[in-house]
């Protein structure tokens, strides 16, 4: 079966940290060896939506991988992992948060991802592929797609990494927006790129997805917060603002943004899949993902659900929840 989305985006063991007044770094024992990376993060924002084996992740278990993860990852569905063994630690990283700014730094060596990866494995050539890396880590995953075979021609979803978006990296950006399906910073990420000024405004957003379309990509949305997300695929045609799913009195809602980007993206896919290629319908579903992410520390809570391959996915509630109750409501907001 050929799967709907495969991320090339990593698997890592997350801790979180904050910063004291003196600029101590303070451990958060609660939040010690969380399940992060954003590749998984965008795996389970599709997951929401599609059955788990439309979906691929690449996982480089370690020789420290613990089994209390490896047994939380398959209730989310056996069928969407591909485990490799490795000798070395599992990828582990600190979220550092100081105010209202977050950081984050690896603190072991990571195992990149490439296409070739996956093709000798059961996620070979799926229909969208979702990338994270630098411009120039774009560039070398497209050649590498060009020169598996002119049989597979996937569907780019990029997101460019915070630390590389940043004007230098433009001129590298240009040479390969053209092959970008959807384009999606987020919107400082976006207005760095384009040396345009801080902090984000929507006129400013807009701004910049246009600049992104004049240079050669195919559909922009910009990710932006509390804002919302801008789409925009053309030029010659409106963008169109979506707002976030917590808004007004709900936003006390949401309890830490990690990952809300990437499971944006891949709800974003799950509604591409299901609407046929409409980014705006496609959006609501990448909202909704994103709202699961942000209401805790670490993942959504999933029930009704085996994570069996036979699983139809009707009766599974997220944090509570269905879905499709929170995509109608939204909708009803957007479309009216």
């Amino acid at each position: 079966m050929v799967k709907d989305l495969v991320t090339f985006g990593l698997f890592i063991i997350d801790s979180f940290y904050t910063v004291d007044d003196s600029g101590e770094l303070i451990a958060q024992e609660d939040l010690k060896d969380q399940i992060g990376g954003g590749g998984t993060y965008c795996a389970l924002g599709a997951r929401i939506w599609l059955h788990p084996s439309s979906i691929g992740m690449i996982v480089d278990r370690g020789h420290d991988f613990p089994e209390w993860i490896q047994s939380t990852l398959e209730q989310y569905g056996h069928d969407m992992w591909f485990f490799r063994d490795q000798p070395l630690e599992t990828t582990r990283a600190a979220n550092i948060y100081q105010a209202n700014d977050r950081g984050f730094k690896y603190l072991t060596p990571r195992i990149r991802l490439t296409p070739a990866d996956i093709m000798s494995t059961t996620l070979a050539k799926p229909r969208y592929i979702h990338f994270i890396c630098s411009p120039r880590r774009a560039e070398a995953i497209l050649r590498e797609v060009d020169e598996l075979g002119d049989d597979w021609a996937p569907i780019t979803v990029y997101e460019p990494i915070p630390d590389r978006c940043v004007p230098e990296e433009l001129p590298i950006l240009l040479k390969v927006i053209h092959r970008i399906h959807i384009f999606s910073p987020n919107a400082g990420e976006g207005l760095s790129l384009l040396s345009l000024p801080q902090p984000p405004t929507r006129t400013l957003i807009e701004q910049a997805a246009n600049s992104f379309l004049e240079f050669g990509a195919h559909s922009v949305i910009v990710r932006s917060g509390a804002l919302g997300a801008y789409i925009k695929s053309s030029k010659d045609v409106p963008g169109q603002w979506v707002e976030a799913y917590f808004t007004g009195n709900e936003a006390n809602r949401v309890i830490d943004v990690t990952g809300a980007g990437n499971a944006f993206l891949g709800g974003l896919v799950a509604g591409l899949v299901f609407s046929h290629g409409n980014l705006l319908e496609a959006s609501l579903y990448a909202t909704v993902s994103a709202s699961y992410m942000i209401e805790q520390y670490g993942l959504p809570r999933l029930t009704g659900s085996s994570g069996s391959s036979s699983d139809t996915g009707a009766d599974e509630r997220w944090n509570g929840e269905a879905p499709h109750q929170r995509l109608e409501k939204l909708r009803t907001r957007i479309v009216g």
